[in-house]
Formats: C-alpha cells, sequence, structure tokens
C-alpha cells in the first residue's frame, strides 16, 4: 500500500532552487556539474537540521554541494561516492589552504600557464574518444603542455589541488561544448578563437584567480569525511556512527549519465584511462548507463526477493518496457538500487532523525515514473514514519517534470 504524504504548496521557480544558484557562491563554484542541486536549497534544510542528534550524512555526495554547506556551518559531515574523482573533489572543495599552499599553486599555475604559452615542449593528451570534437588542434596542443606540468607526482598536495582544478576550469572553458540546458552538447568552434596558446594561458590565470580568492576564505572547523563506496550497501564503512540528519540528492531516473560530463576531468587527471573504464564505473553508479553499462544493462534480469513496494509499479515497467525494454529494465533497476540504498540507510539514522531527499520524476514515451511516490514507499517500507513531499519546482523539460523533497523522519 502506498503511504500518504503531504503535498505542499508548489514554490514559484528561482534560481535558488537550481544549480544555477551555485555559481557565484564561495568554493561552490570551482567545478561545474549541470546535475549538482542548489547550495541554497541545502543552507535551508540545514537551518532545520537537530545537530545533537548527530552529524550529518549524504550518501550522493556529486560535486559535495552538502559537504562544502556543512563545512561553512561548522556542522560535522560523512558523505559517500563511488566517483574517486568525486571524491577527490569534495575533499579539495572542503580543505584548508594556507598562505604556504596558495602560493606555491600560483608557481605551479604559471609553470603551467608559461608552457600553454610555448610553441612546443612536453605534452600529455588523454586518450578521449573524438578529442577533437572538445578542442581545436592549437588549444589542445596548449592545454597538453599545461598538463604534462601538472601531472601528478603520486603524492597529493593542496597546492596540486588547486593547480588540478585550475586545469579543469581552464579545459572547460576553452572546449567546444555548451551547458544551456540539462546536460551538455557540442558546438561549433568560435572562428575567433584562432590562437590557442594566449586562450589557454588567459584561461588558466583567470581560474586560478577565482579559486584562490576563495581557497583564501577559511572554513570553520568540523569534522569532513569523504568516503570511496556504494550507496546500495551503506554500513560497514561507519562503525557505530549514526547520523541525525541526511541531506542529499541522488541521480535522478532520467537515463542521464554523470560520466559524459565528469569524462574530461576524469580523463585529463588520469581517473580514467581507457573508454571501458567509464563505462565500467558508471555501472556501478546508480542509474548509470554511459558506454558498456547500456550493454550490460540489455541482460540485467531483477533479483526474485526485491520488491517495489509501490502500487501499480510493476505496471509502469511493464509499459515502459512494451516501447523499449531496455528503458523498463533501467527503471526496475535504478529503484531496485535505491530499495537496497534504503534499506542500508535506516540503521545508520540516529532515532528521531530526519532524512530529505531532492529528487526528480521522469516520463518515458507517454509513461510519467512518479519517482517522489516511489521513494516515499521506499522508505516507508523499510521504517521510516512522517513521509512527506514537497513541490520544489517546475523544471525546464517537459512540462510534467518536477524536482520534488521527500522527507521522513526515524521513530
Amino acid at each position: 500500500m502506498n503511504p500518504r504524504v503531504t503535498e505542499a504548496r508548489k514554490e514559484s521557480p528561482s534560481r535558488r532552487y537550481t544549480f544555477r544558484g551555485n555559481v557565484a557562491s564561495t568554493r561552490h563554484g570551482w567545478l561545474r556539474l549541470t546535475p549538482a542541486y542548489s547550495v541554497h536549497l541545502v543552507r535551508e534544510l540545514l537551518e532545520d537540521v537537530e545537530v545533537l542528534r548527530g552529524p550529518v550524512l549524504d550518501p550522493f555526495c556529486g560535486t559535495g554541494t552538502t559537504l562544502l554547506a556543512c563545512a561553512e556551518r561548522g556542522l560535522d559531515c560523512t558523505t559517500v561516492d563511488v566517483n574517486p574523482f568525486l571524491v577527490w573533489l569534495a575533499r579539495a572543495k572542503t580543505a584548508r589552504y594556507d598562505d604556504d599552499a596558495i602560493e606555491t599553486a600560483a608557481a605551479l599555475v604559471e609553470r603551467m600557464v608559461r608552457a600553454a604559452r610555448a610553441r612546443s615542449g612536453e605534452m600529455f593528451v588523454p586518450s578521449i574518444h573524438r578529442i577533437e570534437r572538445w578542442w581545436s588542434g592549437s588549444v589542445l596542443a596548449a592545454l597538453g603542455r599545461a598538463a604534462a606540468v601538472a601531472r601528478p607526482s603520486g603524492k597529493s598536495s593542496r597546492a596540486a589541488d588547486l593547480a588540478a582544478l585550475s586545469l579543469c576550469r581552464a579545459l572547460i572553458s576553452v572546449a567546444n561544448v555548451s551547458f544551456g540546458h540539462q546536460s551538455m552538447s557540442f558546438r561549433e568552434p568560435s572562428s575567433g578563437a584562432r590562437d590557442g596558446r594566449a586562450q589557454v594561458g588567459r584561461a588558466l590565470t583567470e581560474a586560478f584567480a577565482a579559486l584562490a580568492e576563495s581557497a583564501r576564505a577559511a572554513l570553520p572547523r568540523s569534522k569532513r569525511r569523504v568516503v570511496l563506496g556504494d550507496s546500495r550497501v551503506l554500513g560497514g564503512a561507519f562503525g557505530a556512527e549514526r547520523y541525525g540528519a541526511v541531506v542529499t540528492s541522488p541521480p535522478y531516473s532520467n537515463r542521464m549519465s554523470y560520466i559524459r560530463e565528469l569524462r574530461p576531468y576524469m580523463y585529463w587527471l588520469g581517473y580514467l584511462t581507457e573508454r571501458r573504464d567509464a563505462g565500467e564505473l558508471d555501472w556501478r553508479a546508480i542509474g548509470g548507463t554511459w558506454g558498456a553499462a547500456t550493454s550490460r544493462l540489455g541482460t540485467w534480469v531483477p533479483r526474485e526477493e526485491t520488491r517495489i513496494p509501490f502500487s501499480g509499479f510493476d505496471a509502469i515497467v511493464r509499459r515502459i518496457s512494451e516501447r523499449e525494454p531496455l528503458l523498463g529494465n533501467y527503471v526496475h533497476r535504478y529503484f531496485e538500487d535505491m530499495a537496497s540504498h534504503a534499506a542500508s540507510l535506516f540503521p545508520l539514522v540516529a532515532p528521531g532523525g530526519r532524512i530529505h531527499y531532492v529528487v526528480g520524476n521522469s516520463k518515458f514515451y507517454d509513461v510519467l515514473l512518479p519517482a517522489d511516490q516511489i521513494f516515499a514507499t521506499l522508505f516507508e517500507a523499510v521504517g521510516f514514519e512522517e513521509i512527506r513531499i514537497t513541490v520544489l519546482r517546475k523544471r525546464t523539460s517537459k512540462r510534467e517534470l518536477y524536482e520534488y523533497l521527500v522527507q521522513g523522519k526515524k521513530p
């Protein structure tokens, strides 16, 4: 039986509830990922956190929005992600940078700028499929020379992290991609961008200046823990820790792969070396369908012991599968993974602790997928109470699509 939920009034559309609200917000704007949820919403949710019941947990780290919002308030927080690049990014965004680290990073970035502006020199260019779509020849060569200077020496440091972040910001700013909608797309190279050496050098300088300014702003002291792990099987790495609040936004059930936007960063920094690696990582992530993950999804079969408690779920999957069996498998696997996640989450929440999940519904062909209601049933099934659904905003794609906040409380 589906849970009874309270549908709050719809909020008027606002930048504070979208990823666009993060761009100008200190360290939150260090590196863009379109599906990132709003820091302003996270801050509002943290206003209600009862810290006496324990620290905050974010089991879907992404770009570290919840972790950084907690760090800014001096709240203890643990976050989890299956992607090692995102684990690194979250740690870098919440680190403490002293003057020595920033000065050392400035000198390293200046060496990268000189290398980018040179006419020759050692280069590192990653094996990205059809890399010419991303960068023109002169831009790619300049990036390659800068990257050779920034290549990790095997020992991480605060200065090296700032230099790597500068490279990431620069390589996207000079790429032939557009972020004007839900995901990225390729565009034609600008006819005015002929001098790649100057373009990349300028992009690196501007990137580091933006990073250094916000890195100098010290964060209050708190416990900040970033775990490389699988959110379907939480538990083993947490010991006796219990959390007073969960503030998170899992991947939406819309078959949009996060790995697609992350690939350029991950290849340039060495987290990916072969095309097959991206597909394997996406398969381990919830909702991933990039590369090899798609072919594996075609042969996936649900576990007999896992039932999704939402009334009508099987009918929804069946209707989607009639149009495209792969998409039916995608939806079924997504919520089977989320059922495992909910079951492993419940023991980690302290009595009286509250969960806050930002989710979006989806539509496949003519079939509307009520993700908010399905999440509500999953949480109720494992023992959470006082389930409530709030409509946050209308999304900008199909007219039936909304973003929701699903909340609950552990007895």
